[in-house]
């Protein structure tokens, strides 16, 4: 996928509300759109270097998005809205081996009281899909989610009602970033969604992540990365509290 050009180079100077950041350019400070709601602790530290696009508008109280930030020698897209083109992109190319048998692709579908990124279809049967976007890698690992995600968890038991009534269904993680070996659900941030996660996997539920090759022109899914599940921290979880049914 192209990113929209040209880009605009800035130092990152504060994060001032959930989506807006404080940029420098040229010298000067001012307002970015910050296309993610999670927490970017390790990504938005003063003086980072960042990427902005232009977006000029009556409406908007900020002249930019901000779409990348240089970490670790890498460049991180941070637009929480671009997994799921990525995934459609790669479906259409056909690179998606996982999903082999599945000839046709609809978006925002109703999955009982819950809207799924993806209904699949096509000879090998119906199998629903949704994407997580992640950028939070540590030692290699990739981890999702960096903040508790009440909505996470409720896409995930609704994949598992999906499962229970004989369809297929899959999570899938995009990692945004070239860096990540392996992926891991982050107990850490959220133990409720990490257990959530295990046992939908546990259930049938198809989890994968994807780490994607990013540079200031162009994104795209990359190869598959192992998902693990470190089962000793599992077992040490507390308890989910369920959810009401989806």
């Amino acid at each position: 996928m192209r990113i929209p050009q040209p880009l605009t180079a800035g130092r990152f100077v504060r994060r001032d509300n959930r989506f807006r950041v404080t940029v420098e350019v040229e010298g000067q400070k001012t307002w970015a759109h910050l296309p993610n709601s999670g927490r970017l602790a390790e990504l938005l530290t003063p003086g980072r270097e960042v990427r902005l696009l232009s977006k000029p508008g009556p409406h908007r109280k900020t002249p930019y998005d901000l779409k990348l930030v240089r970490y670790a020698g890498v460049w991180v897209s941070v637009d929480a809205r671009l997994p799921n083109p990525l995934f459609a992109e790669a479906f259409h190319h056909g690179t998606l081996t996982e999903f082999e048998g599945h000839t046709e692709i609809r978006p925002e579908v109703t999955l009982d009281d819950s809207r799924i990124d993806f209904r699949l279809t096509g000879p090998a049967g119906l199998c629903w899909v949704e994407t997580k976007s992640v950028t939070l890698v540590e030692g290699g690992i990739a981890r999702f989610p960096d903040a508790p995600t009440g909505r996470g968890r409720r896409h995930v038991q609704a994949l598992v009602h999906a499962v229970e009534r004989g369809d297929r269904a899959a999570v899938v993680f995009v990692v945004q970033r070239p860096d990540a070996r392996a992926f891991e659900p982050h107990a850490g941030a959220d133990p409720h969604f990490a257990r959530t996660l295990h046992r939908a996997a546990a259930a049938g539920v198809t989890v994968l992540a994807y780490r994607c090759r990013v540079s200031e022109d162009e994104i795209t899914l990359d190869a598959p990365i192992p998902v693990r599940w470190p089962l000793a921290h599992f077992d040490a979880l507390p308890h989910t509290p369920s959810l009401p049914q989806v």
